[in-house]
């Protein structure tokens, strides 16, 4: 049974780098190591408290939204000779966020920086003139696909992809 509960936690973690490719009663392969109960979350975040405050600051506050939303997370939009692309969704429940990664075209996944929330505020997911803009802007016609990562402030995570002709807006 032991053998049987440490090849079911090597395939759900990944082994540590490794593949433990044993079955039940077998030992596991030589220098496997058993992942440690309080090994560092490999994201640089950390979970936070998750409580209703009804301000909708966290993930348990937003994440129902968020799935319901999720056509919404961003658009597209050809302006002044460019393509904009928008989180303006996004930034207005970034409370319950840790962090948004974002490619487009199939690039790598980055960093999309987000404001501060406004916890002293009436409105903590407003976006105030000193938060800057929720958009980048490319070459026109450029943006083809947009991938999105969300990191709740659980650390569960969510990711879609968009075709620019799905998230274009007039």
């Amino acid at each position: 049974m032991f053998d049987l509960i440490l090849l079911i936690i090597a395939i759900a973690t990944g082994g540590g780098g490794q593949t433990a490719q044993t079955t039940a009663g077998e030992a596991p392969p030589p220098g496997y190591q058993m992942p440690q109960p309080d090994a560092p979350n490999p994201l640089p975040y950390e979970a936070e408290q998750q409580v209703a405050t009804g301000r909708f600051t966290t993930a348990l506050e937003i994440k129902p939204i968020m799935q319901a939303t999720r056509a919404n997370w961003l658009a597209v939009r050809e302006y002044d000779g460019q393509d904009l692309v928008y989180v303006t969704h996004l930034w207005s429940w970034r409370c319950g966020l840790v962090a948004i990664h974002y490619a487009v075209n199939d690039a790598p996944l980055e960093p999309w920086p987000l404001p501060a929330c406004h916890e002293d505020t009436a409105s903590p997911n407003a976006i105030l003139p000193e938060d800057g803009l929720p958009y980048r802007s490319y070459p026109l016609s450029s943006v083809q696909t947009v991938t999105v990562e969300l990191i709740y402030d659980d650390l569960t995570t969510e990711k879609a992809t968009f075709n620019r002709q799905g998230a274009l807006i007039p």
